[in-house]
């Protein structure tokens, strides 16, 4: 029956371990497989969370250690995969949010260490202490920070994270801040080298998601893993969140360069340091990326078009705000219809927000990149009397997304009904 069980957890047959927990609940609840697991056990760490659901119904234990030395639990097993809805599943069977399993781990801190945000989320919303030192005595917000993972440590700040002693968050900002100025993947490799030794391949691997990008270093032999490490690059927009957190201000030029960096608005690092800029004094900051506008670096007026198009309109700012984006919108005119795409999206999203001629971003309509012509659609200029044809044109659009956001904006006009 056990090696029936398992296998029914591990394929996520559902039907089948019902039928074995009707012929057997409490011998299934307390079965355990060849490295000691138990069956709820080995749900929660392959996210199935149906098959967790039915072995808590039947009886499971949701805080029941297992394994080999006894010393892992259900929810910090699934909290260290990032499998949110068995956290969820968990602690409303009861689990103990903050219990510690071996070498001091908690599901919070394993959330942490790898940046799993909505799972920290699911345990802080549960009643996890967002302040529980994990191994080493080191807090969330500090392994969160490590990790470079803005969404992780934002979560934690919601829920109060180093309130009540700043020393908690300022030790955070200097461990964003140390890894701010790294190679992550060389850091990466280097701290793999020392505990494995030499004589392996290594292999980077990237990947970006929601803003963050993520970095593995594996240990090869012979074609096989023998270990690996992952962290976020994020530390900039995490060392900027922080920064907000604890009062302290940044410099304009040391923004600018967090947000260079990178050189991807998609990018945490770049949108922090965006916000940040944008949420000091507008005129201060108006007259700073009025300068950037006429920068030779692309990258830079790309930067200066997103400032602006954060600050607040009005009749006061907007004017000049529209006035310094016509130039670097007409420079990347100028280069032909590709332009660079990050820069010209800027630019009409900022010419948008401050009331420009509808023609501004209309030009734009037939941009190669889809992102430029979403921005089109969702401008305010697009939406004017003037600029409907541009906007039900786009209503055909060979992309989804701009399509969308041309429907919307077009209903959202009230044109819609009059032109059919």
């Amino acid at each position: 029956m056990h090696d029936e069980l398992f296998a029914a957890v591990f394929a996520g047959s559902d039907d089948t371990l019902v039928r074995l927990l009707r012929a057997d609940a409490v011998g299934a609840v307390g079965a355990v497989d060849g490295e000691g697991r138990t069956a709820l056990y080995a749900a929660a760490v392959g996210d199935r969370p149906s098959a967790v659901r039915l072995l808590l119904a039947a009886g499971a234990d949701p805080q029941r250690a297992c394994g080999e030395e006894g010393g892992d639990l259900p929810l910090c097993g699934a909290a260290s995969g990032g499998h949110t809805e068995v956290v969820r599943a968990l602690l409303a069977a009861g689990a103990e949010p903050d219990l510690r399993e071996a070498y001091g781990f908690t599901a919070t801190a394993w959330a942490a260490v790898q940046g799993f945000a909505d799972t920290l989320e699911a345990l802080l919303e549960g009643g996890a202490d967002p302040d529980l030192p994990g191994p080493g005595g080191e807090r969330p917000l500090v392994l969160a920070a490590r990790r470079g993972s803005v969404a992780a440590v934002r979560a934690l700040l919601g829920h109060g994270a180093g309130s009540g002693d700043p020393g908690g968050r300022e030790a955070a900002l200097a461990e964003a801040r140390h890894w701010l100025e790294r190679d992550v993947a060389r850091e990466l490799a280097r701290g793999l080298a020392d505990a494995y030794g030499d004589g392996f391949e290594t292999v980077v691997r990237r990947s970006a998601e929601d803003g963050a990008e993520s970095v593995t270093v594996e240990l090869l032999r012979d074609g096989a893993l023998v270990a690996g490490r992952t962290a976020g690059t994020g530390h900039a927009g995490v060392a900027t969140v922080l920064e907000a957190a604890l009062g302290v201000r940044a410099g304009y030029e040391e923004l600018a360069r967090r947000a260079l960096r990178c050189r991807d608005p998609r990018r945490d690092d770049w949108r922090e340091s965006v916000a940040a800029l944008a949420a000091m004094s507008p005129e201060e900051t108006f007259q700073v990326a009025a300068v950037w506008c006429r920068a030779g670096d692309e990258w830079r007026r790309t930067l200066a078009a997103d400032v602006l198009a954060e600050l607040p309109a009005g009749p006061g700012l907007s004017p000049r705000v529209v006035e310094s984006v016509r130039e670097v919108s007409a420079a990347a005119f100028a280069q032909g219809a590709a332009g660079r795409p990050a820069l010209v999206a800027a630019a009409v999203r900022a010419l948008g927000r401050h009331g420009c001629r509808p023609g501004d971003v209309a030009r734009y309509a037939g941009h190669p990149d889809p992102e430029v012509r979403r921005r089109v659609a969702e401008s305010a200029p697009a939406a004017a009397e003037q600029g409907l044809g541009t906007l039900v044109a786009l209503t055909t659009d060979l992309d989804p997304a701009v399509r969308r956001t041309a429907v919307a904006a077009l209903a959202a006009t009230g044109a819609a009904e009059s032109r059919v």
